[in-house]
């Protein structure tokens, strides 16, 4: 798999359509008119991504009250999401990008080194979409302590 060019601030959002646990999809048009935090995070239920998602969980109204969406994707399954979700009372959704073409479209299929290995995953990264489709932010290689809160604090 080839890495894609590195998203910028201003350029259009990517599209994309994800399928969450109850049957439901999501869409980039979905959100048309309210900002989105799209964060990308490597795998359900281990201890940073744990972290991450009750983080976001726990800010949820916080955004929601400055008109902002949360939307977490891994390529996780809908069905281990459903349990990831319940395990931990996620109160936001994640989707499933099993095919990983959302993760390539916005460049955090990347190629990763742990203990000399080299291999393909997904970077921990946050993009910041605004109500007109465009990015507004980018975070990669996201450190999770504090970065629900730094996320909520760029939001005008």
């Amino acid at each position: 798999m080839t890495q894609t060019p590195t998203l910028e601030v201003g350029a259009k959002a990517p599209d994309f359509s994800l399928p969450l646990s109850g049957g439901e999809t999501r869409t980039l048009s979905d959100y048309a008119g309210r900002r989105l935090v799209l964060y990308f995070y490597p795998k359900d239920d281990t201890p940073g991504c744990t972290n991450e998602a009750k983080d976001f969980s726990e800010h949820a109204s916080a955004f929601a009250a400055k008109d902002t969406e949360i939307l977490g994707v891994s390529k996780d399954t809908v069905a281990k999401h459903a349990r990831f979700a319940d395990k931990h009372n996620l109160s936001v959704p994640l989707g499933s990008d099993a095919e990983g073409t959302v993760c390539e479209d916005y460049g955090v299929w990347v190629e990763k080194k742990m203990y000399g290995k080299t291999y393909m995953g997904i970077e921990r990264t946050t993009v910041l979409i605004g109500p007109d489709g465009h990015v507004e932010e980018v975070w990669r290689k996201v450190k999770v302590k504090g970065h629900a809160q730094a996320v909520f604090e760029r939001i005008p």
